[in-house]
């Protein structure tokens, strides 16, 4: 039986857990047996799937196969994790981009890969995203959240013809509620302006919220303990989201069907050229939840 998608989430946090509890025994001679087994397990697992891979690769359709494996984000952090990805960083990286830059491109951007250079990718940001305040925002929301994604062996991610927003809180249009709040020195610096629409404990759990916003309806979406913010507009159908049905990451629009990821930057699994629109989002020192307001975001 193959899990979806929430279903993944859970054995890996129910795993990690599991982890946890071997970490905290007391008797350090279960801890040692219990920490050996899951090593032997890992070994096995990966010798395993090392054969499999040695098998497919005398095959006529391997690289049909190679990119099936690639494709599936469970069994490509499986290969990643023993070394065995039949793709190299830059051809992930590459691959990354190309799922994301629909989105770019309807904001009026496109991302240039440079290279990858002591373990960090190198990106340039072009067209309308190039040295707008809100491509920080773009960045950390769409091509950070892919590459990383899909190349989580690399080191760091730079990119040129991006001004940073002076920001001192947590993040911006993503995941918050999971993090440890920094205090800000003061507000940004972008021209943008920042509304206060409550605490952390907006959305206690899982679901969505319409807050109004500087006069326009922005989406709230939490999953698990991050919160994301995107404009309530279904690029499908034009209609709100506030009806939809939020099954872990995936919204479902009411009106027209359209799935979209909202932990990955609300690209359509429906249609790659389809995203929703993200309003930057952040936490300050005090943990009271600011949106950026609509209207002045780039």
């Amino acid at each position: 039986m193959l899990l979806d998608d929430q279903g993944l989430q859970e054995r890996v946090a129910r795993m990690e857990s599991l982890l946890e509890e071997i970490e905290n025994l007391r008797d350090p001679e279960a801890r040692s047996r219990a920490t050996e087994m899951v090593g032997v397990l890992l070994d096995l697992y990966g010798e395993g799937l090392a054969r499999m891979m040695d098998t497919v690769a005398e095959g006529d359709d391997r690289e049909r196969a190679f990119e099936a494996f690639a494709s599936d984000e469970l069994v490509s952090h499986l290969l990643l994790l023993h070394g065995l990805h039949p793709l190299g960083v830059e051809a992930r990286v590459r691959a990354a981009l190309d799922e994301v830059r629909p989105y770019l491109e309807s904001h009026g951007g496109n991302v240039e890969f440079l290279g990858v250079e002591d373990g960090v990718a190198r990106l340039r940001l072009e067209g309308n995203c190039d040295g707008c305040p809100s491509s920080a925002a773009t960045l950390k929301l769409a091509i950070e959240e892919a590459v990383q994604r899909t190349a989580p062996d690399l080191e760091g991610i730079e990119a040129k013809g991006v001004a940073e927003p002076k920001l001192a809180p947590t993040l911006v249009a993503g995941p918050t509620l999971g993090r440890k709040p920094k205090k800000p020195d003061k507000q940004p610096e972008t021209g943008t302006s920042w509304t206060a629409v409550g605490g952390t404990s907006l959305l206690p759990g899982a679901g969505l919220r319409v807050q109004e916003v500087a006069g326009e309806p922005v989406l709230l979406a939490r999953v698990g303990e991050d919160l994301y913010a995107y404009r309530d507009s279904c690029p499908g159908c034009g209609g709100s989201l506030a009806r939809g049905k939020l099954g872990g990451p995936e919204l479902t629009c009411a009106g027209c069907g359209s799935r979209y990821d909202v932990r990955r930057a609300g690209r359509c699994l429906n249609s790659p050229r389809l995203h929703l629109a993200p309003i930057p989002l952040l936490v300050d020192g005090a943990g009271v939840v600011k949106i950026a307001a609509p209207g002045t975001v780039g």
